[in-house]
């Protein structure tokens, strides 16, 4: 399998914003693209558990945890149900754990690492607003393409064959 995200920086690079090298590959789809949904919420998966849980029409799920490492936003119990509801992969600024069980399911995650203790449940969040991290804005409806290169956003879909 070719590397994505050069091809496409090499085919679009006046349609790309890539982000700053920051984000491992945790899941076991290490390839993947699809439009943006975001969440905006600190220490709190409360909206990460209601959307994986929705239809994920091949979308990706950008999680803005505020780069917090004490936390993690998404565990495998999660990250399946993201996979079984067809979510193409999840990229969280911020943590996720059950990493082996992760890297076993069929979608791409994407992280600033790995810890253990799952967060509280308070409820609190935004759903579809504008995220800014790694020098990237992610907006909701654009394109997000991510592989071992990286990740990279654009208004548009761009070709991917």
């Amino acid at each position: 399998m070719e590397d994505l995200l050069p091809e496409l920086c090499d085919r679009y690079p006046e349609d790309v914003r890539i982000l700053e090298p920051m984000l491992g590959n945790f899941g076991g789809r290490e390839r993947f693209f699809g439009k943006i949904v975001t969440i905006k919420a600190f220490e709190d998966n409360s909206l990460v558990r209601e959307q994986v849980a929705q239809p994920g029409e091949g979308r990706v799920l950008v999680v803005d945890g505020g780069g917090s490492m004490r936390r993690a936003m998404l565990g495998d119990m999660l990250a399946e149900k993201a996979s079984v509801n067809g979510w193409a992969g999840i990229i969280i600024y911020g943590c996720i754990r059950d990493v082996n069980a992760i890297a076993d399911l069929d979608i791409g995650v994407q992280a600033l690492g790995a810890h253990p203790l799952k967060t509280e449940k308070r409820g609190v969040g935004e759903l579809n607003v504008p995220v800014r991290f790694g020098g990237v804005d992610f907006i909701p409806g654009e394109y997000c393409y991510a592989d071992n290169n990286g990740v990279l956003v654009s208004k548009k879909s761009l070709e991917t064959d």
